[in-house]
């Protein structure tokens, strides 16, 4: 039985040692996520813990897997949930920038119809992201899931941030290639 599997029946047996064992192997990458997005630690602190207070009551009867996938969407959504609801006027997170340089590869969503059409795009960029090489879908997806800074994605690959800087304005540029010719207006 691995980690997860008895994390998960931790939480099945509605055992309080489960969300210890949670934050125990996975609180640093779930507070890391929270603190990208929100840009403040007590913020980051409290979206960790509601998250962890989500997993207790989705488990049961869900019975994820992965594990870390699962908490991971959790902690992202309540961080980006907080993040605007407190949104200042300026530029104030990675998250925030992340979020401004890719925005111009995507429509907005602001009537219903493209709401409706928002999963139509998720599977485009789906689409999108297969075609990428591995490192260069880990360094998109470390950036824009994970808000992730230069920095910190250069220093996980092992290139430098100038690097890392090209290559997402190149991965960006093909992106909206992609959606351009799948009829996303950008």
């Amino acid at each position: 039985m691995t980690d997860d599997e008895k994390i998960i029946e931790l939480f099945f047996e509605r055992s309080e040692q489960a969300i210890g064992e949670l934050d125990l192997k996975y609180g640093k990458t779930c507070h890391n996520l929270s603190y990208n997005i929100v840009n403040n630690r007590q913020d980051a602190e409290e979206c960790v813990n509601d998250a962890y207070l989500g997993a207790w009551d989705t488990i049961p009867p869900t019975k994820p897997n992965p594990l870390l996938s699962y908490i991971l969407k959790i902690v992202r959504n309540i961080s980006v949930k907080c993040y605007w609801s407190k949104k200042a006027a300026k530029r104030n997170s990675l998250y925030t920038a992340a979020m401004e340089e890719i925005e111009g590869c995507l429509a907005s969503s602001d009537t219903v119809e493209e709401q409706i059409e928002a999963k139509e795009l998720a599977r485009i960029i789906e689409e999108f992201l297969d075609t990428l090489t591995l490192e260069n879908r880990v360094i998109f997806i470390r950036r824009y899931w994970f808000a992730d800074s230069y920095k910190d994605i250069a220093q996980f690959v092992g290139l430098t941030e100038k690097n890392i800087s090209v290559r997402l304005a190149r991965i960006r540029e093909k992106m909206k290639q992609h959606l351009i010719e799948r009829g996303v207006f950008v």
